[in-house]
Parts: structure tokens; C-alpha cells; sequence
């Protein structure tokens, strides 16, 4: 399932070429702060799906953590 994730959102990638030691960067627009760079383009985009592996595993940890703590409020109400 996060495999899949990650595919999709790769073909959702934006490629260019930058003056940079890796010249190959890519970023995802619809993934806030998601973005990496490369030597080679495959280097970019394998940079770039563990970048989005990273920002999954944060969201996901943020949202546990919201949930959790809306939880516990609510269970103090009784």
C-alpha cells in the first residue's frame, strides 16, 4: 500500500537541471517540503521516494499523535 503511494506520487514529480555538485532535483508540489536532488536522474529518484517514505512516516506519526491526544481528552470528560 505505501509502495503504491509512493509510485503515484513519483509520477506526480517535477524534474529539472540546477548548477549544483547534483545537478538533477525533483520536487513533488503536492507534498509540502518533499523535494531532492541527485547526481543522476535515478539517483534523484531514488532520493526523491525516500523522501516521500519520510514525509509519509511523519504524517502519519503526527496524526497518531493528534489522535491519541484527542482521545485521551475526551475519555477525561467521563
Amino acid at each position: 500500500m505505501i509502495h503504491e503511494y509512493i509510485q503515484a506520487a513519483l509520477e506526480l514529480a517535477h524534474y529539472e537541471m540546477i548548477d549544483d555538485e547534483e545537478p538533477y532535483y525533483a520536487e513533488i508540489a503536492a507534498l509540502q517540503g518533499v523535494w531532492a536532488t541527485g547526481r543522476i536522474l535515478e539517483e534523484c529518484r531514488r532520493n526523491l521516494a525516500a523522501t516521500i517514505e519520510g514525509w509519509i512516516l511523519v504524517r502519519i506519526t503526527a496524526f497518531s499523535f493528534l489522535i491519541n491526544n484527542l482521545t485521551m481528552g475526551a475519555l477525561r470528560c467521563f
